[in-house]
């Protein structure tokens, strides 16, 4: 939108904005989110040009279109003759007129400067001119610009047209400031971020009490206002120049009075308006209603439209269709220059009603641009009452009432609660209450203050797009000003953030790689029959649409898809392969969902059949808890489904089951195809997970030297490693920095017990350990293995 700062200044006491020089007004515009886009030096710029009248006017002697006028410019200009000759090959060169007259030296708008200069041989001194040439408003004549009859001779032109030069700020207005496309509510913006007062003129106007215009509303939900005034004895005439100007600057092109007045209240005020030939309005009323499917409107474009049954239409009395409401008005009751008797009217309508009429028929137009944003319901008699005084003023108009309402549907006022602490959380501010207050009150949104902590703001009728808190507090932004906001970085979550549970899979995962295996992805389906040969016990889930039919159940454990995964390499010529696996398995439950749990596996292939698979399972097992800093676990000889009956156990940790390890069962191994003896190793994630995000306990270091003895035990076959190791650990006591089995040995004659070798070392955080310490801790292991679990120390 484009506002003149001359029209700016009426809504200013007189001079107050004299002392702002234009780049600062637009700086404190931009700053209000009103974005000047350009500074635009407009009006009339042209410095030079007198009135002059036409006293003679002759024939040039050798041109047939060149005609040779004398003119009266002023004593000034003709240098002490009665007049001076002008050469002009104007159509309407008629004695008597007065005209513009650029003098010479005069540069016009387009650079052209006057010179003395002869034309076909005779002398022309200045140029007679047309009101375009001289940067005046088109007034659509062919040939010279005729001024009032009334003009002295020899004024210069802005003196007696009351010209002046004029600044305009182009300004993008948001879609959400309906407000601001009007003069006054860009005033008002300025006034309250300057602390100048605005000055709202109160546009009163007389009228007969006769009987009003009789209106019709049969969606009083779609025209919440319709407002009428009726004008009689309108004389003929044009805009004066001031107006034109003003309007020229601001993007529109004059026309005729009456509607160059309609479109200056709509740019002034925001509120447009549209005006009837009375004579041509059937009844002398109106009727608003919704259009009829199929009927047909001719709008002032000359365009006949057919209109549906979503289209909002003015008729007459009768109910005729004589305007498209909102959009365009019909071209039947048009005015012209024989109108006498005029209807203004000015209205709010629906703004969905409106935008869905101008999208459907492509008719956008700058009435229909504020209604579609939403216009003052209260402005509606401001904008009667401004039209008719300037109608009375420019074309001695009568007014036969006052401006008469039809009421709609209520337009409730909006009070809105707000903290004053959300204002400083938003703005990262430290407002007070009353400093909120001061920013609300100048544009319009009254404030009453509860308390320190809460205010009740009335939302202004002009402003239908502020209606909960956030709004209120943009406008306390905007003139508290953005610059003003302090810089704060908003909290959001990390980019790429992991949770404790990711991060511990993560880590899980590492380990195993660490270990040599291969993370191996089998799909989740499974045949039944590999589900019974594993998982006899638990009858798997059955899927409604597998994609392959053989495999239709979910997996109930990870062991199907590795020794698959195994039998592949091994058909490979790849017959020792170390894989793992961390993936969920698919459990039976009473609701309709199945219980999902997440496990890790791990399977080793190409060992013997003297047990060296289920050694290598329980070493994994340990180099996982001891990477992970997991503690302690416990083997439970515990026949495992799948697997080997006697080299197979159950894992505890921490008191509760979390997975077993072991050598694959023979038979199950042959059922897959899979040669050798295999290693099984299968854990739940979920305790090592919550296990892991624990922070680790530091513990110090012992500046001491360390001892280590090796201790080498004949067992008992059914007598598990770990008991073994925790009858060494409780008997060391804090002296056991580290306890290592690193050596098993099984006879070939003998199987009822086995040697189990490990390696103490011990160190002291108070001293070094004398050989007496050493020896004692020796001692105490041996008898406390001997007495827990009958093993024998080996000689």
């Amino acid at each position: 939108m484009k506002v003149s700062l001359a029209w700016l200044k009426e809504f200013f006491e007189e001079g107050a904005l004299d002392s702002y020089e234009p780049n600062r007004i637009a700086d404190t515009l931009t700053s209000l989110g009103l974005v000047c886009e350009d500074i635009i030096d407009s009006g009339y710029t042209t410095r030079g040009v007198v009135v002059a009248e036409i006293v003679n006017v002759r024939a040039h002697p050798s041109a047939d279109k060149i005609r040779i006028a004398d003119v009266n410019a002023g004593p000034e200009v003709n240098g002490g003759q009665e007049t001076i000759q002008i050469c002009c090959g104007a159509p309407n060169l008629s004695i008597g007129d007065k005209v513009p007259l650029a003098t010479v030296g005069t540069v016009l708008p387009d650079g052209l400067e006057i010179q003395p200069r002869k034309m076909r041989g005779e002398d022309s001194s200045g140029m007679l001119c047309a009101a375009a040439e001289i940067g005046l408003a088109d007034d659509g004549v062919d040939g010279l610009a005729v001024l009032d009859s009334s003009l002295t001779v020899g004024t210069p032109l802005e003196e007696a047209l009351q010209l002046q030069s004029d600044t305009v700020f182009d300004l993008d207005i948001e879609g959400n400031r309906p407000d601001a496309l009007c003069v006054l509510g860009v005033a008002r913006d300025l006034a309250a971020k300057l602390e100048l007062k605005l000055i709202e003129p109160e546009y009163k106007t007389t009228g007969a009490e006769t009987n009003p215009i009789v209106t019709k509303l049969d969606v009083p939900d779609l025209c919440s206002r319709f407002g009428v005034r009726v004008i009689t004895n309108l004389g003929a005439g044009e805009s004066p120049s001031w107006m034109k100007q003003r309007l020229i600057a601001a993007g529109m092109r004059p026309i005729s009075a009456i509607v160059d007045i309609s479109n200056y209240v709509m740019l002034e005020l925001g509120q447009p308006n549209h005006t009837y030939d009375l004579d041509k309005l059937d009844g002398e009323g109106f009727h608003v209603r919704l259009a009829v499917g199929g009927e047909q409107l001719v709008t002032l474009d000359g365009a006949e439209r057919e209109l549906t049954e979503a289209d909002l239409v003015v008729c007459d009395a009768t109910s005729n269709p004589v305007g498209l409401a909102g959009v365009m008005g019909g071209a039947s009751t048009e005015i012209s220059d024989t109108t006498s008797r005029i209807v203004v009217e000015a209205a709010v309508w629906d703004r969905m009603t409106v935008a869905k009429t101008v999208r459907r028929l492509n008719l956008r137009s700058e009435a229909s641009t504020r209604f579609e944003r939403g216009v003052d319901p209260a402005g509606v008699e401001r904008a009667l009452n401004r039209f008719c005084q300037l109608a009375a003023e420019i074309c001695g108009a009568e007014l036969s009432f006052a401006a008469h309402v039809t009421e709609g549907s209520a337009v409730e006022k909006t009070a809105v609660k707000v903290r004053t602490s959300r204002v400083n959380s938003f703005l990262n501010a430290s407002l007070s209450a009353q400093k909120i207050k001061d920013y609300l009150d100048p544009i319009g949104f009254s404030t009453a203050i509860v308390s320190d902590e809460n205010l009740v703001v009335d939302i202004p009728s002009w402003r239908p797009d502020s209606s909960i808190e956030e709004d209120v507090i943009e406008e306390v932004g905007r003139h508290y000003g953005y610059e003003n906001i302090g810089k704060r970085v908003p909290r959001s979550p990390k980019s790429g953030y992991l949770t404790q549970s990711q991060l511990a899979r993560r880590q899980l995962m590492l380990s195993a790689r660490a270990l040599g295996h291969s993370e191996a992805m089998p799909m989740p389906f499974l045949d039944p029959s590999d589900v019974e040969l594993v998982t006899p016990s638990v009858k798997p889930i059955a899927l409604r649409n597998p994609l392959v039919s053989a495999e239709s159940v979910l997996r109930t454990t990870l062991l199907p898809g590795l020794l698959k995964a195994a039998a592949y390499n091994q058909s490979h010529r790849q017959p020792a392969v170390k894989l793992f696996e961390a993936g969920r398995v698919f459990l039976p439950a009473q609701d309709e969902l199945p219980d999902e749990f997440e496990r890790i596996a791990f399977i080793a292939t190409g060992f013997s059949a003297d047990g060296s698979a289920a050694r290598y399972a329980a070493q994994v097992l340990a180099s996982v808890f001891d990477a992970n800093k997991l503690g302690d676990f416990q083997i439970v000889n515990d026949p495992q489904a799948a697997l080997h009956p006697t080299r197979s156990a159950q894992v505890k940790y921490r008191g509760k089951a979390i997975g077993e390890v072991g050598e694959v069962s023979p038979k199950v191994l042959e059922a897959f195809g899979v040669s050798d003896r295999v290693a099984w190793l299968s854990l739940d994630t979920a305790p090592l997970y919550a296990a892991m995000a624990k922070p680790a306990k530091l513990k110090a270091v012992s500046r001491f030297p360390s001892t280590d003895i090796d201790l080498a035990f004949s067992v008992p076959k059914d007598v598990a490693s770990q008991k073994v190791a925790a009858a060494i650990t409780s008997a060391a006591g804090k002296l056991l920095a580290e306890l290592d089995l690193f050596d098993a040995f099984y006879g070939k004659e003998d199987d009822s017990a086995r040697s189990l070798a490990y390696r103490l070392r011990l160190q002291s955080d108070s001293g070094t350990l004398t050989e007496e310490e050493i020896a004692r801790v020796r001692q105490d292991c041996i008898e406390n293995v001997n007495k827990l679990t009958g093993s024998t120390l080996r000689s």
